[in-house]
C-alpha cells in the first residue's frame, strides 16, 4: 500500500483488533482512499473463502503418536543436544501452514470435511444480517418471551418450523424471532438476550448430516458458531464472548 496506512493497519481492523477511535479513523480513510479500500475487499473476500473451505483438519492418531514418539526420544537426550522449544513450534506451524494450503490446494481433497463446515452463506452476508437487525425496528417481527408465542408466528410465512425454545433460565431470555434472506433464501431467526446484548440465531432446514459445533469465526468484531443438528442448520451471531455463545449453542444443540 502506498497511502500513509499500512498493512497492519488494515488487518488490524480486519481481524478487530483496533480500539474504537483508531476504527472510526480508518473508515474515515477508506471513504476517500480507494486502494486501502479495495485491499479491504480483497482480504474479506480471501478470509471468507477460507472460511467457508473448512481448513481445519485433525492429524490421524498415527501423526499424533509419531510426533510424540520423536518429542519423547528428543528430551531424553542430554540437555546440551536437544532443540529449542522454539525451533519445534516452528516446524509444527510450518507443517500445518503446508499442509491446509496443499489441502485446499488439492482438487476433491477432503471435500467431506469442507462440505461439513460450510455454509449456504458467506460470512459476511451473516454479519450484514446481524448488524442490520441492530438497526431501530429491526430486530423483531414478532417480540415476545413466549416460544408459543414465537414458534405459531413462523407458521405459514416459511416451509418448515423452526425449533424455539427459552433458556431465560440459563441466563438466555428469548426476545422474540423474525424472518430474514441468508444465500438467497428465507430463514427464521430467533433473537435472544446476554445482559445487554444481542444473539441473533440463524435457522434453516438441511439435508445435510449432523455436525458438532464448529469452531467459532470472527468478523467486524462479532463472533458466530455454526452447527448441525436434527435436520437444521444454524448460525448463531453477536458480539458477546465465545463462551457465552458456545454455552447458547450447547443449549440449543441438546
Amino acid at each position: 500500500m502506498s497511502c500513509d496506512y499500512t498493512h497492519s493497519a488494515l488487518h488490524g481492523y480486519l481481524d478487530g483488533e483496533l480500539d474504537a477511535s483508531r476504527s472510526a479513523e480508518f473508515e474515515r480513510h477508506l471513504e476517500g482512499c480507494r486502494e486501502c479500500a479495495k485491499a479491504l475487499e480483497t482480504q474479506e473476500s480471501l478470509r471468507s473463502i477460507l472460511q467457508r473451505s473448512g481448513l481445519c483438519e485433525s492429524a490421524p492418531n498415527s501423526l499424533r503418536k509419531k510426533i510424540r514418539a520423536e518429542l519423547d526420544a528428543r528430551t531424553s537426550v542430554p540437555i546440551t543436544e536437544r532443540i529449542p522449544v522454539w525451533r519445534w513450534a516452528a516446524v509444527a506451524a510450518s507443517i500445518v501452514l503446508v499442509a491446509a494450503i496443499s489441502w485446499y490446494a488439492w482438487p476433491g481433497s477432503g471435500s467431506a470435511t469442507r462440505n461439513a463446515a460450510a455454509t449456504p452463506f458467506t460470512a459476511a452476508e451473516l454479519i450484514d444480517a446481524h448488524i442490520r437487525s441492530l438497526q431501530p425496528g429491526h430486530l423483531t417481527d414478532v417480540a415476545s418471551t413466549d416460544q408459543h408465542t414465537v414458534k405459531p408466528w413462523f407458521n405459514g410465512k416459511l416451509d418448515f418450523a423452526p425449533p424455539v425454545k427459552d433458556f431465560a433460565e440459563d441466563g438466555f431470555p428469548l426476545i422474540g424471532g423474525r424472518l430474514d434472506v441468508l444465500g438467497g433464501r428465507n430463514v427464521a431467526v430467533l433473537v435472544y438476550g446476554r445482559r445487554k446484548h444481542f444473539i441473533n440465531v440463524f435457522v434453516l432446514p438441511t439435508k445435510e448430516p449432523d455436525t458438532p459445533i464448529h469452531p467459532p469465526g470472527l468478523r467486524q468484531g462479532y463472533q458466530w458458531l455454526h452447527w448441525r443438528h436434527q435436520g437444521m442448520e444454524y448460525c448463531a451471531v453477536s458480539d458477546i464472548s465465545v463462551a457465552d455463545l458456545h454455552e447458547l449453542a450447547q443449549l440449543i444443540y441438546q
